[in-house]
């Protein structure tokens, strides 16, 4: 495990992977209460930004006929991929960043 706590006194890895397990709430949660590490910070931007577009881009979907279905089971299985590959990689203690999302997370963590 990482030797780093965070400000509520989890470890930093066991922080991050909540971020991601509780989706688009977890990283609210973190976001409101974690004063100290960068790394919870990161994940808990990249979770609500990468839980939210995937939110909006489901509802858009919505409104495409025919075709909406196909792109909702498509990001439907991204999400889920992308929700079990963020949990592992923050769990391991990397900094992974997905594309766009990551760099705006890490633009914002820049602005904390």
């Amino acid at each position: 495990m990482s030797p780093f706590k965070s400000s509520i006194g989890l470890y930093e890895n066991v922080a991050g992977f909540l971020c991601y397990l509780f989706a688009f709430v977890g990283g609210v949660f973190f976001i409101a209460i974690e004063r100290r590490s960068r790394f919870v910070l990161f994940h808990a931007l990249q979770s609500f930004m990468m839980f939210a577009g995937l939110m909006v881009f489901h509802m858009l979907s919505g409104f495409l006929p025919f075709i909406g279905i196909v792109v909702n089971l498509l990001l439907t299985l991204l999400g889920v991929t992308l929700w079990i590959i963020m949990m592992l990689a923050s769990l391991q203690g990397k900094w992974l960043k997905l594309p766009l999302i990551g760099d705006m997370a890490e633009k914002q963590l820049n602005r904390m």
